[in-house]
């Protein structure tokens, strides 16, 4: 049997909730150290054909201990690494972690405090990121995609650690070899005119081959980092310009709403109560509308300044790298000791910060494609509550409904009001001494506004004679009568200028409410932020991909090929030493003697 831990002041209410769809969940005490702590066993059962993994409870991690100081069962180890980490950091943090998971397919569910309401959680790229995770005693990683969490992140800088070995590696022992080819030099040396040609060939050679190497890296560095930059920037600019347009189309509702309070069609205006339910309305959906811009925005800052800092890096070093390499090489074929002596100690250091950073890129490159297939396991199986709300948070759907609602109900309002009107007023053959009702209003009677909703807020189709919102103030103006000083019509017509501008204005505020009514439905469900998302892996993601690859494998070609190079840059120039030397013997030989 599989165990993890689930405290006892949190088993009544687990026990209440897995009683109920998998049987009693069993007491086995001293499992652990805690003495306390219950256990729950994994169950597998089948529906509809398919096998399905219940797990139901979790760690239970008392304050100032952690999970590796438990006694571990056989399999406990499997179902902790499958929990759901807390927002503090993952496996073994301090503090108390209780859920109930159900995992099928990759998918979490996770019970709250109460009953009745169960959030999903999905684990993003959960294969993807199974990576060996340093903090955790390099347990396997399984909490998927999540660049809020410090375990993630370890994880993916693992996978950088070869490079940071061989750079560490290179400078520890050429730096010797530096040391003891200066004290042989100094302490040792004898002279040695011998040299072979064919060696001196072919070290030219191969020093002509890794400077072209070099050179190609620095030119594929260099290229990569701008595509990958613009990539980037193009990718942030394109995730701020959503979060932008959807904040601004909450404040234009939140607009609409304002305007909705002040409009007053012949003395008749909107219900107190809704009035201020409004203005309870507006407060959520500025509030919402601020989150959602400044959230993005700010994380958009915080990518762009990492990403500006990484393009000047890369920038400054493929520039240095190639006027390193360029200069290594003519200065070891003309044979300048103490220039080749200072450009070996520099391409040294620049060699191991150059390892450095191909660990460094090859930790974004697996965050890029992390988070891209993050993205697209979100867009197939969207839910409110993941990570990626750290890169494009959703509005808070109960605020979103409320606002679909409340402007739906505000249209409607609107409509009825002025049809109230246009009814009682406008199409009403009042008597003379009926003020301000009356001001001979005649001619063909005004059709009614056709009112998009019905009482219940569903949709309503347009009925035979209603004029609609989007050309009602084109329709109505034709019933506008030119009046005198005291409001009186004095041509035919059932409208005066004064309540065609005030029904223009309720027929303005109606249609855009209505207009916004879609936006609203895809800030409820989040569907503008599936859209960016997939707009992201499709148009962004490939290109994402492939230039940090340029920049990963320039980084690579740059750092063997200095490496190599500098070896060469010695050989060569001691080869030309030699070779001057034995000239300068065979010259003297060659002389006759006087």
């Amino acid at each position: 049997m599989n165990y993890c831990v689930i405290s006892d002041d949190a088993h009544s209410r687990a026990s209440e909730w897995a009683s109920r769809t998998h049987g009693d969940v069993p007491r086995v005490p001293g499992a652990w150290r805690d003495s306390s702590s219950r256990v729950s066993p994994r169950r597998a059962t089948r529906r509809d054909g398919r096998e399905l993994e219940t797990r139901w409870a979790l760690q239970c991690v008392s304050r100032g201990s952690r999970l590796s100081e438990t006694r571990r069962e056989p399999g406990a180890r499997r179902v902790v690494d499958g929990l759901i980490s807390d927002e503090r950091g993952g496996n073994g943090s301090n503090g108390m972690v209780v859920s109930l998971v159900r995992r099928e397919r990759g998918r979490f569910l996770a019970d709250n405090s109460s009953d009745e309401q169960v959030n999903t959680t999905l684990i993003l790229a959960s294969k993807r990121t199974q990576r060996k995770d340093p903090l955790d005693d390099f347990q396997k990683y399984r909490g998927g995609w999540n660049i809020s969490n410090r375990h993630y992140w370890a994880s993916v800088a693992y996978t950088a650690v070869p490079f940071f070995v061989v750079g560490a590696i290179w400078f520890v022992i050429f730096g010797l070899c530096l040391i003891i080819t200066c004290l042989y030099f100094c302490c040792c040396r004898k002279a040695q005119y011998g040299y072979s040609r064919l060696a001196y060939a072919l070290s030219l050679i191969l020093l002509t081959f890794f400077t072209i190497a070099a050179i190609i890296g620095c030119v594929i560095l260099y290229t990569g980092q701008g595509k990958y930059h613009s990539s980037t920037i193009n990718t942030l600019e394109y995730v701020v310009y959503q979060a932008d347009t959807t904040s601004e189309s909450l404040r234009n509702v939140s607009g609409y709403l304002a305007a909705a309070k002040q409009i007053n069609v012949g003395q008749v205006i909107l219900p107190s109560n809704v009035q201020g339910d409004i203005d309870k309305i507006q407060t959520k959906i500025n509030s919402s509308a601020t989150t959602l811009s400044s959230k993005t925005e700010d994380n958009s800052q915080k990518i762009k300044k990492a990403i500006q800092s990484v393009r000047l890096a890369l920038i400054i070093l493929s520039a240095v790298m190639l006027l390193l390499t360029f200069l290594g090489f003519v200065f070891s074929i003309f044979g300048m000791q103490v220039l080749v002596y200072l450009l070996v100690i520099t391409g040294w250091i620049l060699v191991t910060g150059t390892f450095l950073l191909c660990g460094i890129f090859l930790l974004l490159h697996n965050v890029t494609g992390d988070t891209c297939v993050a993205m697209n396991q979100w867009v197939q199986n969207p839910t409110a509550h993941t990570a990626l709300d750290d890169i494009l948070p959703c509005v808070d759907n109960a605020t979103a409904q409320e606002t679909l609602t409340k402007s739906k109900e505000v249209t409607s309002q609107l409509v009825t009001l002025m049809n109230t009107v246009i009814t009682n007023v406008s199409n009403a053959n009042n008597i003379p001494n009926f003020l301000p009702f009356y001001f001979n209003q005649s001619g063909p009677l005004v059709p009614n506004v056709c009112n998009p909703f019905n009482p219940d807020l569903s949709s309503r189709a347009c009925a035979p004679g209603e004029t609609d919102l989007n050309n009602a103030p084109q329709v109505l103006g034709g019933y506008v009568c030119q009046t005198s000083p005291n409001g009186i019509c004095t041509t035919t017509g059932r409208l005066t200028p004064a309540i065609y501008n005030q029904m223009a204005a309720g027929v303005n505020v109606s249609y855009g409410l209505y207009k916004y009514g879609p936006v609203l439905v895809n800030v409820q469900d989040c569907t503008f932020v599936r859209d960016t998302f997939s707009a992201i892996v499709n148009d962004h993601c490939p290109g994402l991909r492939k230039y940090s690859q340029w920049i990963y494998v320039g980084l690579v070609m740059v750092a063997l090929a200095v490496m190599l190079s500098l070896l060469f840059w010695v050989c060569d120039w001691n080869f030309n030493q030699k070779r001057g030397v034995n000239e300068l013997q065979n010259l003297c030989i060659s002389e006759p003697r006087t």
